[in-house]
């Protein structure tokens, strides 16, 4: 679907009413790192890049949060199941941030292309339940899986007497939308011990080291080995006579004495590394030249991995909670497009500083300031994927919103007939609502007055508060 928005822009304000006015299927990657339920007030210091930029990270739950846990529960029977069970086991601040995240996700989960990847930053604090919560948006068959990445060396992270262990991890939740979604096998370099170990042979002249490897076909005949003599031995061999005739004359075969089977001379520099696993303890977090003191800053190396493995040049990488910008500045350098909404003006300050800094190779002190074509928004957009759709207000809406309603309101819950009721917007066209007739419902005049342009959550929630509805 063609995105209806603009590439390297920033949003400022509530990521759910921004991604409620994005067009469906136009993202290929989402890297979100929310607010972990840490109990904290987090706040970059006076004198830093991000000075001003501070959330509370503290939960609590509201008779808004139950409106939309019921909007969760039409939408997704067992996402709401996974928050009932959350807060039953573990209170109500649990509860509202899941609901929180929850009604995001169903979001996330529509503006995804069929071949596109969510990864999901957290830690132990509610990784478990947003797992679950994963399973139910997104399918358990496409989960794929539960990165830990080491942060920090070992240290006391605890009140002296503490019973739990030192918290040296983070976890990266990874979904991949179908096997058709992409993925570029990533590598790490081999240890120093296993270089030593098995590429112990160094060639003169060149100084390259190498390993011995076998040429013997695999399965003789049976799998359709030629079998020839080499070198005055006779095998079945994985390559044709011809092929390795090439390989002798460039001095890939090693025959170490006369009558020895020979071997392929196979380079360390040509090797890729170690294929990437599920720990990553390979990337620290952001060094001096790198940090900008935000509080929850994440390692350009640990976005540029991400990006690599699950997206191509040309695709739209998605950042609904991008602070600082570091998944942006890594889209940047890997020649992606971005999109980042924050609840701070600040992320647009800080990318385009760091687009000046770390993708033109400026420095702290001299940035090449270079007018990086990045827009700022602190508007909803709106959907243009709908396709033809009558006016709100038209007839046809007004009969179709009766008959599903069967002629109650849809606040109060009080029957009436067609001329006292009014058409309105569920989600409000300011905060990302469309004309769509999903979108709309009739409500009699008082509640459409008590509604103004706020919310229907809020609505319903001032309506139970009062008595007017159970």
């Amino acid at each position: 679907m063609t995105p209806n928005f603009a590439n390297r822009t920033i949003w400022t304000g509530d990521n759910l009413d921004v991604m409620r006015g994005m067009n469906s299927d136009s993202v290929d990657l989402i890297y979100l790192d929310p607010p972990f339920n840490s109990g904290k007030q987090w706040s970059a210091p006076i004198g830093s890049e991000a000075a001003g930029a501070a959330f509370k990270d503290t939960w609590s739950l509201s008779d808004v949060n139950l409106v939309e846990h019921g909007a969760i529960k039409e939408k997704n029977a067992a996402l709401g199941a996974v928050i009932d069970a959350a807060g039953l086991a573990h209170g109500k601040p649990m509860q509202s941030y899941l609901i929180y995240m929850g009604i995001r996700m169903i979001e996330m989960q529509r503006l995804l292309k069929p071949t596109a990847s969510i990864y999901l930053h957290c830690d132990d604090t509610a990784g478990a339940w947003l797992r679950t919560m994963m399973d139910a948006v997104f399918g358990d068959d496409c989960y794929r899986n539960t990165i830990t990445w080491k942060r920090s060396s070992a240290h006391s992270d605890g009140k002296q007497g503490s019973r739990h262990l030192g918290r040296i991890s983070d976890t990266l939740l990874f979904y991949a939308l179908s096997q058709q979604s992409t993925h570029h096998k990533q590598h790490t370099p081999y240890s120093d011990e296993y270089v030593s170990r098995t590429y112990r042979h160094v060639e003169e002249g060149t100084g390259r080291r190498y390993r011995l490897d076998n040429l013997t076909g695999p399965g003789g005949a049976a799998k359709g080995n030629p079998e020839y003599e080499f070198l005055g031995v006779t095998r079945h061999w994985r390559y044709s006579r011809e092929r390795m005739a090439e390989l002798h004359a460039e001095g890939r075969i090693v025959q170490t004495k006369a009558g020895n089977v020979p071997a392929y001379k196979r380079y360390l520099d040509e090797m890729p590394g170690v294929p990437l696993q599920d720990i990553w303890d390979d990337i620290r977090p952001p060094g001096r030249k790198e940090s900008t003191r935000y509080p929850t800053q994440k390692p350009l190396a640990l976005l540029e991995r991400i990006i690599a493995a699950s997206s191509n040049p040309g695709d739209t990488v998605l950042d609904p909670f991008c602070g600082c910008a570091t998944a942006c500045v890594a889209a940047e350098k890997l020649d992606r497009q971005w999109v980042g909404i924050d609840v701070s003006a600040l992320a647009y300050n800080l990318v385009q500083q760091r687009l000046a800094r770390e993708v033109n190779v400026g420095s702290r002190e001299t940035p090449r300031l270079t007018g990086w074509d990045v827009t700022h928004r602190d508007d909803v957009p709106q959907r243009t994927d709908l396709g033809d759709i009558p006016p709100y207000n038209s007839q046809e809406n007004r009969e179709r919103l009766y008959g599903r309603q069967g002629g109650y309101c849809n606040g109060c819950e009080h029957h009436f007939p067609p001329r006292n009721l009014t058409i309105d917007h569920i989600v409000p066209r300011s905060r990302g609502g469309s004309h769509h007739v999903d979108n709309l419902q009739l409500l009699c005049g008082a509640c459409n007055s008590a509604k103004g342009t706020g919310t229907q959550e809020a609505l319903i929630a001032r309506l139970v508060d009062t008595g007017v509805r159970q």
